[in-house]
């Protein structure tokens, strides 16, 4: 099996294919940005360029039909109908992505066809999955088991290039990065189901200390509970997923929420707007007069905190039209965001992961364990977000095109097969945890 299909080559794509063709495959990139495409490839022999019309069933089907397995970079709407395509040609597939429940319902059909569709073996989900299912099945092996489980994830700037008032920049969708500041989240702490609802996502936060780089807000990551049966925690009285940010991002995100600036409702009239306008039709004034202190007023804060001084800088107050792709204050924010919180050359980005957990033997002596990754992007090179997303993809391609996986039916990478020789390999590349233990 040699011939490998990427469709998409967004911002993550480019570690994946010099890797793969570094290994030799024969590697087709199907994007609709030829030239972005063109270049990730240079004159290497085995890689060759296509055009992508994802919606084109006919031509996407020709295309997968020609190839051994398909990896999908695409945004995840489309890896269901990609995936159905995969089957129809017995072909194996391979996503970042979290597997929908559409997905999940294909597996007895890839399981009977022999066909591996490949899930959620990206860093966020992926590489805290392996990370974490290695230190889980290292402790039951001992005779102990989990009691508490955390872990928090964030993509950040590296603190040399952390130079702007929100402690952030994109690398990667500031669409979907402001999205996922909608979502509900659920957790459990201490025995205690706790539930949030969007709205309040960013009023429940705390600080936690990272070893090397001090102290960070966490705030949860959607449904955590469902990890309890995915990890098979079921000793566990405390099960979290959250996101790493700097400190005084929740503060200021809430306050935006509040405002109205998350709203995903379409308004063609929110066009040629100036951000003052927006921001005075959200607070519900006719004027753009006083418009900093009216918002503080508005939000029950003082003009003089910070998330108002971090709102304007971003411009929230400024006579400055943003034109988006959709007419909603959602996108009108991430356009406004993008434009502000963009890397310069040269700027690393990096990502930072940490489990906690506390294991229990038999016995009653307990022990906290910590798993941390700390990565940063290369100067002028490859982001991390870029590297740590798209380099266990291309791993797995390679385990599975060598035949060293076979395993068939809709998986993420929590077994040993697949964890230990991708985590090995990320070691390599200097994606690496350090783990450390402290008897309680």
């Amino acid at each position: 099996m040699t011939n490998i299909l990427l469709l998409g080559a967004g911002l993550v794509a480019r570690p994946l294919v010099k890797y793969l063709l570094e290994q030799k495959f024969n590697l087709t990139i199907a994007d609709k940005d030829l030239a972005r495409a063109t270049e990730m490839v240079g004159n290497n022999p085995n890689g060759t360029i296509t055009d992508l019309d994802v919606n084109d069933t006919k031509s996407l089907s020709d295309l997968i039909k020609k190839h051994d397995l398909v990896i999908s970079l695409l945004p995840y709407t489309f890896h269901y109908k990609v995936a159905g395509i995969c089957l129809e040609h017995k072909k194996h597939m391979v996503t970042t992505s979290y597997v929908s429940a559409e997905m999940r319902a294909l597996h007895p059909i890839a399981r009977d066809k022999g066909i591996l569709l490949l899930n959620e073996i990206g860093v966020d989900p992926g590489t805290d999955h392996m990370s974490a299912m290695k230190v889980i099945d290292t402790v039951k092996a001992e005779g102990g088991k989990i009691v508490s489980f955390e872990s928090v994830t964030g993509g950040l700037p590296a603190p040399e290039s952390n130079d702007n008032p929100f402690g952030y920049k994109f690398s990667w969708s500031p669409r979907g990065v402001i999205l996922a500041g909608r979502n509900n989240a659920q957790y459990i702490k201490d025995g205690k189901h706790i539930e949030i609802e969007g709205k309040d996502l960013f009023n429940n936060y705390w600080s936690d200390e990272v070893k090397g780089l001090g102290t960070l807000e966490v705030y949860p990551n959607r449904d955590s509970i469902l990890y309890r049966d995915l990890y098979d925690l079921h000793d566990a009285k405390t099960v979290f997923r959250g996101t790493y940010r700097n400190p005084g991002w929740c503060q200021t995100l809430y306050n935006i929420a509040k405002l109205g600036y998350l709203n995903l409702d379409e308004n063609e009239s929110l066009h040629g707007k100036t951000m003052a306008e927006l921001t005075a039709m959200l607070i519900g004034k006719n004027s753009t007069e006083d418009i900093l202190r009216n918002t503080a007023a508005f939000l029950g804060i003082d003009a003089e905190c910070e998330p108002i001084s971090k709102m304007n800088w971003l411009g929230l107050f400024d006579d400055l039209a943003v034109k988006a792709d959709f007419p909603t204050y959602l996108d009108m924010l991430a356009k406004l965001m993008n434009n502000k919180m963009q890397y310069a050359a040269g700027e690393q980005d990096m990502i930072v992961m940490k489990h906690k957990f506390i294991a229990e033997y038999t016995d009653g002596k307990q022990k906290e364990i910590t798993s941390t990754m700390i990565n940063k992007g290369i100067p002028n090179g490859d982001s991390s977000m870029a590297r740590t997303v798209s380099l266990p993809a291309a791993i797995g391609a390679e385990m599975i095109a060598k035949g060293v996986i076979k395993k068939a039916g809709v998986f993420i990478p929590i077994q040993t097969e697949f964890y230990n020789p991708i985590l090995k390999k990320l070691e390599t590349m200097d994606i690496k945890f350090i783990e450390e233990e402290k008897v309680l």
